[in-house]
């Protein structure tokens, strides 16, 4: 819905001008503004270690900070820690000095005592971030400005993983309840603070999420007084939104709106290459499966061979150019070559053949196919109801009837998160830059205790592929680690143990006179838009 008083806030904006030229000489540079950012994906939540979500990490990125950073190509930067060093299995961080939360007290090492200590407490996590917690045993502060994490064997992914972990506040989330302060507290804004460039006002779900201007923020200020996001799940009224004003910037706005809005004089588009990657799931846990009818009460899915027919019957090029209008790559493996770990023999996505994959079909016992239901958000990520329904439609004619069952991304999550579906569509975008945390949360066998296959819904179990990953994870020769990923990430294409279909290629569009690069993690940032 279209905000009726936003249509007077440029009035608004003079009137604050003029006041403030009234009080100081104003010397013609541009005042700072209000920035209000259409989101495709409301987050799930506030709480910054409740759930493993691009939507969601990008909110929380605007309120905190972790110890190291990413850059826009994922390039690891010192954030709250300065320095950090190695030594055998123990690591120290030399934390920034003089950097206070947004509620004006102290950020010290006991701080990120604090964050690391709730992470695994957090109840019902849908995807939990103890992934970017492997292998640590021990965090303590050594002194206010000191942290030193030790793991149980030598651990080089430490730093990229713990780009993942915002830190939050002891003392503003500390509470009676195991993890301090409760996901339903952090959601009303109890307990949020943080170290980054704006603090919270308000959250009016499906409404929007208010933040203002940090004024005790350590780094350099943020161009923006008050930033709003705003969850417009439809493409075509994010544009809406932007064209009338309502939006300053949208994200991924409709494929087939983009060579408009770049010919629009009063607009930039900004594209970037993502990491991202758009996969199919294929439920391999048990003897049966839901919404799979016509296979004999069988699960056909543990089957290799019908894995394999049902990614050969994908023409993953004329989807790219299809549904997606080019704004994508065709995928053969879960990152795209030649980012670390990556095979080359994986580079380019193996051509269709509808003919071989209705032999494997018949070859496993379904010469007359079977049908199934194909789960996928819809407003999730780019054009994810149509890849649906065009996978469905290659899926039916080798045979496997599809139907899709594409729902509202907080519906869909809940049913993936439960088992519904024996086939779903999804999104995986890694912020370490390396193919170990895609394998460690998607593929790797479940394992509460280890940390490991906290996203795996499909229950795809293969040992041998696990202990490849385990050994990546402790060797810290990257020449090494590098072999130790490619042969797992191989292993697991060549069982079609999950089936990628593209990577992402992300656009935002934005008024004119605002600048955003964009990033290869996909995540919207207010603090990274500039311009007046």
């Amino acid at each position: 819905m279209i905000d009726p008083t936003r249509q007077l806030r440029p009035v608004r904006a003079l009137l604050r001008a003029a006041a403030l030229c009234a009080v100081v000489a104003c010397s013609g540079g541009a005042l700072a503004a209000d920035l209000v950012i259409a989101l495709k994906t409301e987050p799930s939540s506030l709480d910054p270690q409740y759930h493993a979500l691009t939507p969601n990490i990008q909110v929380s990125q605007t309120l905190f900070e972790p110890l190291v950073c990413n850059g826009t190509d994922l390039e690891l930067q010192p954030c709250l820690a300065e320095s950090w060093a190695v030594d055998g299995k123990v690591w120290t961080f030399r934390l920034r000095p003089n950097v206070k939360f947004a509620d004006g007290s102290p950020f010290t090492a006991n701080d990120v005592v604090f964050t690391f200590d709730r992470v695994p407490k957090v109840p019902n996590s849908p995807s939990s971030f103890k992934i970017y917690q492997q292998h640590i045993v021990k965090v303590e502060a050594a002194d206010p400005l000191t942290v030193r994490i030790t793991t149980d064997v030598p651990y080089p992914l430490l730093v990229n993983n713990i780009t993942g972990l915002p830190i939050m506040s002891a003392k503003a989330a500390a509470g009676p309840a195991p993890e301090g302060k409760t996901t339903t507290q952090l959601n009303a804004g109890d307990g949020l603070v943080g170290t980054g460039p704006y603090r919270f006002v308000s959250w009016k779900r499906g409404s929007e999420i208010v933040f203002e201007r940090n004024p005790h923020y350590w780094g350099t200020a943020p161009a923006w007084d008050k930033v709003t996001y705003r969850p417009i799940s439809n493409p075509a009224a994010r544009v809406a939104a932007l064209l009338s004003g309502d939006a300053d910037l949208i994200e991924d706005p409709p494929t087939d709106d983009l060579e408009r809005l770049r010919k629009n004089p009063k607009l930039n588009v900004a594209t970037k290459a993502s990491v991202r990657v758009i996969y199919v799931a294929l439920d391999q846990h048990g003897d049966k499966t839901p919404g799979v009818e016509g296979a004999d009460g069988k699960n056909p899915f543990r089957d290799k061979r019908v894995r394999e027919a049902m990614s050969l019957a994908i023409n993953r090029a004329a989807l790219v150019d299809r549904v997606m209008s080019g704004v994508a790559t065709p995928a053969a493996q879960l990152l795209p070559y030649p980012m670390f770990g990556t095979s080359k023999r994986l580079a380019q996505a193996a051509r269709p053949d509808p003919v071989r994959a209705k032999a494997l079909l018949a070859e496993a016992g379904y010469p007359n196919g079977f049908s199934l239901v194909l789960g996928s958000p819809s407003g999730r990520y780019i054009n994810d109801a149509k890849v649906a329904q065009a996978l469905a439609s290659m899926w039916t004619r080798i045979g496997v009837k599809t139907t899709v069952d594409a729902t509202a991304p907080s519906v869909f999550f809940k049913k993936r998160n439960t088992y519904v579906f024996s086939a779903y569509m999804a999104g995986w975008a890694t912020s370490t830059g390396e193919l170990s945390n895609t394998l460690n949360s998607l593929l790797v066998t479940p394992n509460k205790e280890k940390r490991v296959g906290t996203t795996n819904r499909s229950r795809y179990s293969n040992l041998a592929m696990d202990k490849l990953v385990e050994q990546a994870g402790t060797e810290m020769d990257a020449g090494k680690r590098g072999e130790l990923l490619r042969q797992a990430g191989e292993m697991a294409m060549d069982d079609f143990a999950m089936l990628p279909i593209h990577f992402e290629q992300s656009v935002w569009a934005m008024r004119k006179g605002l600048s955003f690069a964009g990033r290869a993690d996909q995540m919207t940032l207010a603090q990274s838009v500039s311009g007046k």
